[in-house]
């Protein structure tokens, strides 16, 4: 995961708040307008976490490849369902993020800095929690621990990460000792390039921070 700065609702969004003072998120899809808000919202979420999903950190290439994700599940919390600060967009993937999390408690969510630090990242592809809370978000969203949960998340993190690390001249099987080097590689993949990121990017930093702590 990758910690996500929420910014402002979308205007379109307050808007219809005030016409629709007892609305909730469901009420969205039953007007054109509503509809129109609902993809502003996701079009807002993708902007601020740079068109990775909120969970896995899959890229997300198209709007409707999406969808908007309660943190606090609506049914957790009713009066939050049009709270823009309590949404992200999630991937569409089956089993997984969003999927996964349906209406369970989330203790671990990345509108938490310790999303970066409570979650371990390896070059296997496999996510390890560091605290309990950790370890039930992995559960929850099934984040892929063991290849037995996620076979196909695994693989695929393993195999683009592996890409990402390649293109910066790290041989994955290798590792690297230069710690100059690494903060220099982790300060470059942290910037966005043309407000979006490489797939899996916060996955390979989280990588290069554990090598630096080696």
């Amino acid at each position: 995961m990758r910690t996500i700065s929420k910014g402002a609702e979308p205007c379109c969004l307050k808007a219809w708040k005030r016409k629709n003072p007892h609305g909730a998120y469901d009420d969205l899809d039953k007007t054109e307008e509503g509809k129109v808000v609902r993809a502003k919202i996701r079009d807002y979420a993708l902007n601020e976490q740079f068109y990775l999903c909120a969970y896995c950190c899959q890229r997300i290439e198209k709007i409707n490849a999406c969808h908007n994700e309660h943190i606090e599940a609506q049914k957790l919390n009713p009066k939050r369902t049009l709270d823009f600060s309590n949404i992200v967009a999630s991937c569409n993937t089956p089993n997984q993020c969003g999927d996964a999390h349906k209406s369970q408690h989330l203790p671990l969510t990345p509108l938490m800095t310790e999303c970066e630090t409570e979650l371990r990242f390896k070059i296997s592809g496999r996510v390890e929690g560091l605290s309990d809370r950790a370890a039930d978000t992995i559960r929850v969203l099934n984040l892929g621990d063991h290849e037995k949960n996620n076979r196909a998340l695994i693989e695929t993190r393993k195999q683009l990460s592996n890409v990402l690390l390649w293109e910066n001249g790290i041989n994955p099987d290798d590792g690297l000792e230069d710690d100059e080097i690494l903060n220099i590689l982790i300060d470059d993949l942290s910037q966005p390039q043309q407000d979006q990121m490489e797939p899996f990017t916060p996955v390979v930093i989280n990588i290069l921070r554990s090598w630096l702590q080696a």
